[in-house]
């Protein structure tokens, strides 16, 4: 069995990921997506959004480190692939399944789930570009506006020549909204000959064994739930005790620290409270501590307020 992290735009950066991989047995996560557009990007670009690349594409704990890239010209595709690789990324992913307006409006992201041929010309041109030793990755979603193209997507991928494919078991409409669809995952995992990863409404270990059940998958991919339960990928792959508020806290107390000294320090109040509308799922206390701190708007305020939380329940 795997348990990969998935890339999560504006939630899941380095100093997450380094947290996250630090109490998960991760075997692998993936970047927030680089944007490719018309030029083959500077270096100074990847080492900002994965600066693990600087620690041999691994974080701080071990757990390898690979690059998503979004665009949808084939060639800038392949060109920013093979620097990613050169940099140290461990192998290299494209983002077929982004939802966002602005990046499908530029033709990126899950708008490419309309043209599969468009999708099979940019993976191509990745693998050619990237040493055959290196994997060359893709996650898509079921679809745009439907999942007629389910299929044909998926087979693009393979028959691009990618190493495997992970696939969120929603269409772009879908959004995030339950349920996931699985069976459409058992489908393309009987029909591929190289491994499909599943990813979608996976917030427990239960729920991870059903997926593997439904889809016959031994991979899955987890994103909002690893989130709500911190160390979610080690219930899954080890059987751990899900965290308790008091051990998440603490969590929350050491990513204060490393944002706070951080490049992201300014960000930090709207990223805590991002955190804490994931961990409502999983902690009630949550819940209220964040009815209490969501008043507030300065770093001063919001750390005080955690600190006195957390020395409360020690």
């Amino acid at each position: 069995m795997r348990v990969i992290l998935a890339p999560m735009e504006g939630v899941v950066d380095d100093h997450m990921r380094d947290i996250l991989s630090a109490i998960n047995p991760f075997d692998l996560v993936v970047t927030e997506f680089v944007r490719v557009v018309n030029q083959l990007l500077p270096e100074k670009v990847f080492y900002k959004l994965c600066p693990e690349l600087l620690n041999h594409g691994l974080t701080p704990s071990g757990t390898p480190v690979r690059v998503q890239l979004l665009g949808q010209e084939p060639d800038w595709m392949a060109e920013n692939a093979i620097r990613a690789i050169e940099l140290g990324s461990n192998g290299v992913d494209a983002n077929f399944g982004c939802p966002a307006k602005t990046v499908n409006k530029s033709k990126g992201g899950a708008v490419l789930l309309q043209y599969p041929e468009n999708i099979h010309k940019i993976v191509k041109a990745m693998r050619d570009a990237v040493p055959s030793e290196q994997p060359v990755t893709a996650k898509i979603r079921l679809g745009y506006e439907d999942k007629s193209l389910f299929m044909e997507n998926a087979l693009a991928v393979y028959e691009a020549g990618a190493s495997e494919l992970a696939i969120h078991a929603r269409s772009k409409t879908d959004g995030y909204k339950p349920p996931a669809y699985w069976e459409y995952i058992t489908e393309v995992r009987k029909r591929l000959p190289i491994p499909v990863i599943a990813n979608g409404e996976i917030w427990n270990a239960a729920d991870a064994q059903r997926c593997m059940d439904v889809t016959g998958c031994d991979s899955v991919m987890i994103g909002r739930g690893a989130i709500s339960l911190p160390n979610l990928g080690d219930t899954i792959k080890t059987g751990a005790t899900p965290y308790t508020w008091l051990q998440t806290l603490s969590l929350l107390m050491s990513y204060t620290e490393k944002e706070l000294s951080g490049r992201k320090s300014d960000y930090y109040p709207s990223r805590i409270k991002q955190w804490f509308s994931y961990l409502n799922r999983q902690y009630p206390e949550a819940d209220t501590l964040f009815r209490e701190l969501r008043v507030y708007k300065t770093t001063e305020e919001i750390v005080k307020v955690l600190q006195q939380a957390h020395q409360s329940l020690r």
